[in-house]
């Protein structure tokens, strides 16, 4: 096990700094003048020379690359070129709103779609499951940002039953609560389409191997057989698609800020590539890559842990 999580961080660490070098290509690749932006349209050709030394504009993207991994490692994100605000200080006070939304949207997904992936299994072939099929499709197949705009419409404008935007009071956990209903809900009705999808597939695998043919042969409930031996084993993907999804949220999680005018580390993103802002933009992009790229990891080594076979495929 000490190898595997030797290897995994690992590869971990490749995938963020290649992740990370290519966004800062990207983002460099943008057309448009971020001198301008900042300062305006009446800037002085000695103030944008003054800022673009001092956002390190005017070195090679190779040198700009390289300072930005050193400061990194130093603990370093930048600061910010509109507030003069460490980035560090801004991402991680935005990041509770995004958490607080993810955590909320993949729990009631699991909630829902692990029991519904397992009962179809276990009633294969029935109309439930060919219902349970069409619902798990439907959602997959709609856009979070779409789900975002009508459960808007319907449930805020129309129904009135529930706030329309922001995050709530300070300190009013109820009214948080009410205000993060929305937005979990179209980021995290998706995933109820992949859990079940998956855990059905993975329940139909197991319930045919001869471990639980032998158990229904000693006459075991089939209760116990189908909770107690085979979903301990076809939860297992699951696990590690649990992980890429909270990973991957954070992507989803910006239609739903900018939907519902949420704060969080979405809309910080969002805000600062409109407003060329490249210090918040990379502080925050290289956090969240570490963040998802953290996600995946100990999902993998959840699987690692649970299923020894898992370990000797890496």
């Amino acid at each position: 096990m000490t190898y595997y999580l030797i290897k995994r961080l690992g590869v971990a660490a490749i995938t963020v700094v290649i992740a990370v070098s290519l966004l800062y290509g990207m983002i460099h690749a943008v057309p448009g003048d971020p001198l301008s932006v900042v300062l305006g349209p009446r800037a002085t050709p000695e103030m944008k020379a003054a800022l673009n030394k001092r956002m390190g504009l005017d070195k090679p993207f190779v040198i700009q690359l390289g300072t930005f991994f050193i400061n990194v490692l130093q603990g370093d994100l930048g600061t910010d070129v509109f507030t003069d605000t460490s980035v560090s200080e801004i991402f991680f006070g935005q990041l509770p709103f995004t958490v607080n939304l993810i955590f909320l949207a993949i729990g009631w997904s699991a909630l829902l779609g692990i029991p519904l992936g397992c009962y179809s299994a276990v009633r294969r072939n029935t109309l439930i499951d060919k219902l349970t099929g069409v619902f798990s499709v439907g959602t997959i197949a709609i856009p979070s940002f779409v789900v975002a705009l009508y459960s808007l419409l319907i449930f805020a404008v129309w129904l009135k039953w529930l706030p329309a935007i922001g995050a709530g009071k300070e300190g009013d956990f109820m009214d948080q609560l009410s205000h993060l209903l929305l937005p979990s809900f179209a980021v995290g009705l998706g995933w109820v389409g992949y859990l079940s999808r998956l855990v059905r597939a993975s329940m139909l695998e197991v319930l045919g191997e001869n471990h639980i043919r032998t158990a229904r042969a000693f006459g075991l409930k089939e209760s116990t057989i189908v909770l107690g031996y085979a979903l301990r084993l076809a939860i297992l993907p699951t696990v590690a698609l649990l992980g890429v999804g909270i990973g991957n949220m954070l992507s989803g999680a910006v239609f739903a800020e900018i939907v519902f005018a949420r704060p969080g580390v979405g809309k910080l993103i969002f805000d600062s590539v409109i407003t060329r802002n490249y210090p918040l933009v990379m502080g925050s992009v290289i956090m969240t890559t570490i963040l998802f790229v953290l996600f995946t990891t100990v999902a993998d080594l959840i699987s690692a842990f649970l299923d020894p076979r898992i370990r000797e495929n890496l």
